[in-house]
């Protein structure tokens, strides 16, 4: 493992550079290790795929020494037989795998789990992005990145998936905000148990779409732009060319609409963002 201070890895066959920038690797993994050391909560555990095996080792390595239980495999059959030993916290899963790919693998999880994916893909353009976030990834991290982002947007995801997280911000809540249950149509958002329900029957839905819901729901019938869901979403980034927050509202319509292309529930209102309504009355 090398010390230089932007240590760098690559693949020739991809030309994939994953760059450490803050620190030597020893250095950081260091400082993570007293960081974690103070935290006495379970570790959250996390399965890394990548094909890569310095990438992936030192990936392990850096988690570990945050403080998360992780496995690391390195393509789509080994990750199977480690999801059939149980299901972990989130999936670190690599875009260009051996065999099947990530996209192949992200779209067959999301048929029975809701499990937080991180996306990795050394394809930054926005037409990757948006295919990984339409076939189910929660979050996607171009590389090169810096171990710190990764570290934030994996735990911003495990704060979304627990339900755990919370404005910091000390002010009054509405009615809307304190109910622990919140109807519309058929369905109860259960804010405690952290699930939708339609008559009675569980919609499955991942961390990000549950949190997008659940701000809806605190504001019924206004205009929420999308900055305003940015600034709600814990873990995002504001980016004016960034459709992340779009690609989520078509996912979450196709689970609580009955036409998606005519949404009742989360209705586009043009230039200005979205607005929920929870009678569902279709325009």
């Amino acid at each position: 493992m090398g010390t230089a201070g932007n240590a760098a890895m690559s693949r020739p066959h991809r030309r994939v550079s994953v760059c450490f920038r803050a620190f030597p690797a020893t250095r950081w993994v260091a400082a993570a290790r007293y960081t974690a050391h103070m935290s006495s909560s379970a570790p959250a555990r996390i399965l890394v795929v990548d094909d890569d095996p310095a990438l992936r080792d030192l990936l392990a390595e850096y988690l570990d020494a945050n403080g998360f239980a992780v496995e690391a495999v390195g393509d789509g059959a080994a990750m199977r037989r480690a999801l059939g030993q149980g299901m972990p916290d989130a999936i670190v899963l690599d875009l260009m795998l051996p065999g099947e790919d990530g996209l192949s693998l992200a779209r067959d999880l999301r048929t029975h789990s809701a499990v937080p994916i991180l996306m990795l893909s050394a394809r930054g353009e926005e037409i990757d992005r948006v295919v990984g976030l339409e076939v189910g990834a929660d979050d996607y991290l171009a590389k090169p990145f810096g171990p710190r982002e990764l570290l934030a947007r994996l735990r911003a995801l495990l704060r979304r998936a627990s339900g755990s997280a919370h404005s910091n911000a000390v002010t009054a809540k509405s009615a809307d905000e304190q109910a622990t249950e919140r109807r519309f149509g058929p369905f109860v958002l259960d804010l405690e148990a952290h699930r939708l329900l339609r008559a009675g029957v569980e919609v499955r839905l991942t961390g990000a779409e549950f949190d997008l819901l659940r701000i809806f729901t605190e504001r019924p019938n206004r205009v929420l732009s999308r900055d305003d869901l940015v600034d709600r979403l814990k873990g995002f980034a504001r980016d004016p060319f960034d459709r992340s927050i779009d690609i989520r509202v078509t996912r979450l319509r196709r689970k609580i609409e009955t036409d998606p292309a005519a949404p009742a529930y989360v209705r586009t209102i043009r230039g200005e963002g979205y607005l929920f309504n929870p009678r569902g009355e279709a325009t």
